[in-house]
């Protein structure tokens, strides 16, 4: 019975890490394709947004939108490299959750549900992100002689 626990705990973390893994890849793409939508609706249409005088971080509406419509790009590309399990994608996920952290929080005046689910779903992301352990950058896919 002592020989077979090893293993079930080993395969237990790896399922965690998987798990973990395909969580940040999946929301970091949400996050990503919102603030892409996000981005768009300032652009295009100015007036769905609140309009906030004397804001400390105040942005003309279409300068937030494309700001935002970049952070949803790069969003996309490194939940991509998620998916891949590639090692760059789990620092650059952290680092663009953590922009959009702080993009929505300067816009908050602007949409401010929208932005507030947003930096939930962004620090859920860095949550998972810096989780699973760095000496597994495969940490996604089963590879038996990995140790989590």
């Amino acid at each position: 019975m002592t020989a077979t626990q090893p293993t079930r705990t080993h395969a237990t973390k790896q399922n965690w890490a998987q798990g973990l893994m395909a969580f940040a890849a999946v929301m970091l793409m949400l996050v990503g394709i919102l603030d892409i939508f996000r981005g768009i609706m300032a652009i295009a249409k100015d007036d769905v947004f609140v309009n906030t005088p004397n804001y400390v971080f105040q942005f003309d509406l279409t300068s937030w939108g494309w700001i935002h419509l970049a952070l949803g790009a790069v969003g996309v590309i490194v939940s991509m490299g998620l998916f891949a399990s590639a090692t760059w994608a789990r620092v650059a996920g952290v680092a663009i959750a953590g922009l959009v952290i702080i993009g929505n929080f300067l816009s908050l005046p602007y949409y401010p549900v929208w932005a507030v689910v947003m930096i939930a779903f962004s620090g859920f992301v860095i949550w998972a992100l810096c989780v699973v352990k760095r000496d597994d950058p495969n940490a996604m896919f089963d590879h038996p002689g990995h140790d989590i």
